[in-house]
């Protein structure tokens, strides 16, 4: 009898301020098995490496005998893909900032590791497997509990001399008035046009707190006037920022992701209004689409990564 071979894989972590997600996955971007367990954001860096390399063991005790020849990470933070540290984090990763992601990765798992922002391994997904594969360029917006962004230029995020790029959330909205962000700073993007910032509009305008947007979106498609107008407030905002955006950058096209984008028909109906009240004439046919690759993308991504590293 011939031997059955399977194919190679590398490994995928996707680290989020609520969930942890660890993939295999082919060359070709076939995910063969996958484990998502909630992340211990405030238990500490020790706590979320350790639940991260747990997840990554499992999976290879489970793929009987493949080898796994790599590791790649995208993270919630600022992420230095030089050397996989992370510069900075919000609270929902408690002492997440100054931790060496890849280096703490590598000693437990003994595999070569390559780590990169959760958004621009998004982006990465999508422009190798999903809505953007085969195009040039790149313009993902990320938009749910904040608001991130990336562009991809031939296979690659631009991740700036910081790390930093893809703050599209902190970008001023002339939609977000005077609000405070979660950053310190006012008006905003994320202030009006996040998850939690639409539920707050909604709590502002009718004295009536709700527990987070999905509350608004039912009350929106029961028929409430002024949820409607939230969530079009919504989608007005966001799209104004990616006309904005493809005003500065000219990508070929332009993905739009996260949670927020669940929103329905209408949310989405006022994004691209919005974005061609924005855009120059001659980007007017510049495409925007809704992500394809869904939770997988950020997996997906960065996995490509990986594969990178074993060429």
């Amino acid at each position: 009898m011939s031997e059955v071979r399977t194919p190679p894989v590398v490994a995928a972590l996707d680290i989020g301020g609520t969930k942890t997600a660890a993939a295999l996955v082919t060359r070709q971007g076939e995910v063969v098995d996958r484990i998502t367990v909630p992340t211990p954001g405030r238990a500490g860096a020790t706590a979320i490496i350790d639940t991260a390399a747990d997840l990554v063991a499992r999976l290879r005790a489970r793929a009987m005998g493949t080898r796994v020849s790599a590791l790649g990470v995208g993270s919630a933070g600022v992420i230095d893909h030089r050397t996989g540290r992370v510069l900075s984090a919000t609270d929902a990763l408690a002492g997440w900032a100054g931790t060496d992601l890849s280096g703490r990765l590598r000693a437990l798992l003994d595999l070569p590791v390559t780590a990169i922002n959760d958004v621009h391994a998004h982006a990465l997904g999508e422009a190798r497997h999903g809505a953007a594969a085969g195009h040039q360029t790149l313009l993902l917006i990320a938009v749910g509990t904040g608001i991130g962004a990336s562009f991809v230029v031939d296979g690659s995020a631009l991740t700036g001399a910081h790390s930093a790029a893809g703050h599209a959330g902190h970008q001023p909205s002339p939609y977000a008035g005077r609000l405070r962000c979660t950053c310190g700073g006012q008006g905003h993007l994320e202030a009006i046009a996040s998850g939690p910032g639409l539920a707050e509009e909604y709590a502002r305008r009718t004295g009536q707190p709700v527990g987070d947007l999905r509350a608004v979106a039912v009350r929106a498609a029961d028929g409430d006037p002024i949820a409607r107008e939230v969530v079009l407030l919504g989608g007005a905002a966001v799209g104004s920022a990616v006309g904005g955006l493809v005003n500065m950058l000219d990508p070929a096209v332009v993905v739009i992701g996260g949670g927020v984008a669940g929103l329905g028909d209408a949310w989405w109906q006022a994004l691209r209004d919005a974005v061609r009240r924005e855009t120059l004439p001659v980007l007017d046919d510049v495409p925007v689409l809704a992500s394809t690759l869904g939770s997988d993308a950020p997996l997906l991504g960065a996995a490509a990564l990986a594969w990178e590293g074993t060429a």
